[in-house]
């Protein structure tokens, strides 16, 4: 997929540097393995959903030093002529694990498993948590937003409040998390999310009165639409609404003031007037809390757009890149040995990591276990790592329709308990077990 400008310069500087003195120290080209992982989960939440896998690896088929990226670097200063010499050569020749997108995760579920040189692994660092923090952080805080509406749809709308490309990528992470529709055309374009959208007040307020503006919505989109009935006084837009379209009236929107309360009003009304079948989609500032008190309000179905492009205060996942094994010679063949950091606060537990969800016998999930080494999983566990990139070639890509499905098996297998809006401990603990050789 063609990202435009590449991805290689969507990094932090410090990867370059410290590529030039490995470069320079000859460790370079030592075998390493980074992981990622998040220590803990947003305060209070019980699970999180990993998203952004199927851009990241778009991202690492891009990422290559042309001939402006490397003019910038030199001419700045910012790396010599042989590291300039050896970027102009980069191809991620590694290997790449992960949990696939749409699964669940815990603290210290390693998520990414990148093994490589130091060289050519250090440099995916930036681009890895740019894309899975964001991704993940969006899917997160859709996923209870889903679980929160029992099953009504809602539609991704939160283009106006976040960066242009970033609100591409909320649309396909809120989409992969269970979200129906998004409003934005480019997640559409790109990624085949569904779309959707029909007028804001400003359409009402264009024309010479409600009535004219409703005439030529339906003119132009059909009685199947969805007509906007906040914009002066609801109980008349109704009225006026149904009059014109009839009992075949898709839909009506509202956008503001008490929303449990003027749905059941205009429930009421529309079910007086005939339009049993119009249903009621509601907006304005909504998140997975406003979404769950409106569960026994007459309502067909949500738009969210703040809260959701924002990771409902949570706006990262908090994943960290950390090498976990290293060699101590050049080599592909060299063994790797663990290393860890030792930092008051910010450890790292040393060796390439392998995990299974334990299952128990109703189907639900029970633990993490995670293991340095091969895992030796039980006749009903589910291992965890699927291939994503073997000797630099992509192996894992899938269509975006697969996450989504997967994210609905895994939240299905979690304990009730998961699904509690309430702060609470992760829903699975996670366990540290001896894995095979």
């Amino acid at each position: 997929m063609d990202l435009g400008d590449g991805t290689a310069l969507l990094t932090d500087q410090y990867e370059l540097t410290m590529l030039q003195a490995a470069l320079r120290s000859g460790t370079a080209d030592r075998r390493a393995v980074f992981e990622v992982f998040a220590r803990s989960l947003p305060a209070g939440r019980r699970y999180g959903v990993v998203a952004g896998t199927g851009r990241l690896l778009d991202a690492i088929e891009e990422f290559r030093f042309e001939t402006a990226e490397l003019d910038f670097l030199t001419s700045n200063g910012i790396v010599d002529e042989p590291t300039a010499r050896w970027l102009e050569k980069f191809r991620f020749s590694g290997n790449v694990w992960g949990y696939a997108e749409g699964d669940c995760y815990f603290p210290d579920s390693p998520i990414l498993v990148v093994e490589g040189t130091f060289g050519e692994a250090v440099l995916l660092e930036t681009i890895a948590l740019s894309i899975l923090n964001h991704d993940s952080a969006i899917a997160s805080a859709a996923s209870r937003m889903v679980q929160a509406a029992q099953g009504r749809p809602i539609i991704e709308m939160g283009s106006r409040r976040t960066h242009e490309r970033a609100a591409v990528a909320a649309a396909r992470a809120a989409y992969i998390a269970g979200f129906t529709t998004t409003s934005n055309l480019e997640a559409g374009r790109r990624y085949g999310v569904p779309t959707a959208g029909t007028s804001a007040h400003s359409f009402t307020l264009l024309h010479d009165s409600e009535r004219h503006a409703f005439e030529a919505q339906l003119d132009s989109l059909g009685d199947g639409t969805t007509l906007l009935v906040d914009t002066y006084d609801v109980e008349r837009a109704v009225r006026t609404a149904v009059e014109l379209a009839g009992p075949p009236l898709g839909a009506v929107r509202i956008d503001s003031g008490d929303l449990a309360v003027v749905a059941r009003r205009v429930r009421d009304q529309l079910d007086a007037l005939g339009a049993h079948g119009t249903r009621i989609v509601v907006t304005g500032d909504l998140d997975e809390y406003g979404i769950a008190a409106l569960a026994a309000a007459p309502v067909d179905g949500y738009g969210v757009g703040t809260s959701l492009v924002t990771g409902s205060g949570a706006p990262t996942a908090s994943l960290v890149y950390k090498l976990v094994a290293r060699a101590d010679v050049p080599g592909g063949d060299a063994p790797v040995r663990p290393v860890a950091k030792r930092s008051p606060g910010k450890p790292s537990r040393g060796g390439r990591k392998s995990a299974v969800r334990r299952i128990d016998g109703h189907g639900v999930a029970v633990a993490e276990a995670v293991s340095v080494g091969e895992p030796a999983p039980g006749a009903r566990d589910r291992v965890l790592h699927v291939p994503l990139v073997r000797d630099g070639e992509i192996v894992g890509r899938e269509p975006l329709e697969a996450a989504r499905a997967r994210h609905e098996r895994a939240v299905g297998e979690l304990p009730p308990t998961a699904l509690q809006l309430s702060r609470g401990e992760p829903a699975v603990p996670t366990e540290f077990v001896h894995g095979g050789p």
